[in-house]
């Protein structure tokens, strides 16, 4: 039986007190599934990596509809440690979605965005053909 497991956690901000500060996640993977090269993997993906993949999913699933990720919130009220954990949340159930779905399995941008350490210009290119 195929295995998937993926957990979004360790959220960490970077360039923390500057202006252009954002979170990034360790998306950790473990997985028995012939559709994975390597079975473990772990990369650090922040927010707009996820809304780049979903995007891309979208564009190349046709009619299957594409989970929702978190909302993106400037008026959050409450401590930014609760929205950070709730975003968190969000996208794990966000790529345990996805990883349910035989079509969005097959594209090669969401194995590039769990498995690789790639920026997202790297991964165009890398599925164009460029790379």
């Amino acid at each position: 039986q195929e295995l998937t497991t993926v957990r979004v956690q360790d959220p960490r901000v970077q360039n923390e007190g500057s202006w252009n500060s954002y979170v990034d996640y360790k998306i950790f993977l473990h997985t028995n599934s012939k559709a994975f090269t390597a079975k473990t993997s772990c990369v650090r993906r922040r927010y707009r990596e996820f809304v780049w993949l979903r995007k891309q999913l979208q564009r190349n699933a046709g009619l299957v509809p594409v989970p929702e990720l978190p909302g993106k919130s400037a008026f959050f009220v409450g401590s930014t440690d609760e929205f950070i954990e709730k975003r968190r949340q969000g996208l794990q159930q966000f790529l345990e979605k996805v990883l349910q779905n035989v079509v969005l399995l097959s594209d090669s941008r969401l194995h590039l965005f769990l498995q690789s350490q790639l920026s997202v210009p790297e991964m165009e290119a890398c599925v164009q053909g460029r790379g």
